[in-house]
This record gives structure tokens, sequence and C-alpha cells, in this order.
């Protein structure tokens, strides 16, 4: 993706990144970010993960270990929001609510550790986020231990026909404690039924 955070870039902000990634199987395996207004390149092995600086300086990722969603900061989009996702931050009781472009930017903040969980929800007729869109920052995520997921706490599948990421997407800090978070947002959305699952 050579320019994720289109509308940021466009709008003058900070929040875009450049994307590369290598999926093997469906799934993400090597990933980099780069958030050139913050000096930052994100490499993913798919085993570690680090950030370069043009100084040449390291910076590892330093994930929170806020695990209860009240005390959790999300981190959500600032061009694409729509009534559910305002509605799913109300009922979850996050603790803050951070908004920006370019899921790059997004997931890098989950890796500083300035925010805690990621979550997409396309409508249906809507744009949906693609392939490109979370290939790289998912195989970050994912080897910091972290993880991206649909609701139902399945990986994300890649090389779809139509390279489409639709639906409830979430990502977290804790792999460990991802499924539980998932059936937590899960049990939300249907309870205030925020979301027409039929659709999909």
């Amino acid at each position: 993706d050579p320019l994720d955070g289109t509308k940021d870039f466009i709008q003058g902000t900070t929040n875009y990144a450049m994307h590369l990634a290598l999926n093997h199987n469906n799934k993400s395996y090597i990933g980099l970010v780069l958030i050139p207004e913050r000096d930052e390149l994100w490499f993913s092995n798919g085993e570690k993960v680090w950030c370069e600086r043009k100084d040449r300086s390291i910076y590892k990722p330093k994930l929170s270990k806020n695990s209860k969603l009240e005390d959790m900061t999300i981190v959500t989009s600032k061009n694409h929001r729509n009534g559910i996702i305002e509605n799913l931050i109300d009922k979850a009781n996050f603790k803050n609510v951070i908004t920006m472009g370019s899921i790059g930017c997004k997931i890098t903040s989950i890796l500083r550790g300035e925010s805690d969980i990621y979550i997409s929800v396309s409508l249906p007729g809507e744009s949906y986020p693609k392939d490109w869109d979370f290939a790289a920052p998912d195989s970050l995520l994912k080897a910091s231990g972290g993880l991206i997921t649909n609701l139902d706490n399945e990986e994300i599948k890649y090389g779809k026909p139509n390279f489409n990421q639709a639906g409830i997407i979430i990502a977290t800090n804790n792999y460990k404690l991802h499924s539980s978070i998932c059936s937590q947002i899960k049990e939300i959305v249907k309870k205030h039924k925020l979301f027409p699952f039929s659709s999909f």
C-alpha cells in the first residue's frame, strides 16, 4: 500500500503510512510499515518486531498490559467513523478514545503502548478495508504479542478474490486475552443489536 491514510495525507496530518507485506498460505508473514512524519520504519520478520529511525536508533514494541475494556484506550478512525462504532465505544465504556487515520498508524500506536485496541466496522454497501490495509500491520502486531482477528476470533485470511476485509475486525495488545475480548465485544454488539450480521 503506497499510501495508507490518503485522506489524512491530503488533510496535512501526520497519520499516513506506507505498507509492504509478504503473505504466505493466506496469512500475513513479513511486514514493513513506514510512518514518515514520525521518522519510524517498523519491521517484522515473522518472529521479531523492531522500529528503526534515521539516526539508526532502534525502538522495540512496548505493548501495554491493560486487559479490561474499562481500562483500555481504543484507537479508531478519524475519517471512516459510523454510528455503529460510536455506539460500540459508548457501550463498551473504554477509558480513552484516540482518533487517527491509517491502519498502520493505529496498529503502531498499540505497539508503542499508546492504545490497547482497534476495532474496524465495515457496513454493507460501504467501502471495505483491503488486504493491503491490514497485512503489514497484522504481521507487526502478531510478532509483538498482539493479535488481529474478526469478531469470531478467526485470523484474517488474505488473497480472497475481492481482497475485502469486511465486517468487524478487532486488534488487541495481548494474544492470550484476545479471544476473551472478542467475546465481550460480540456480547455487547448482540445485546444492543449494533450490527446487521445477516447482511454478510
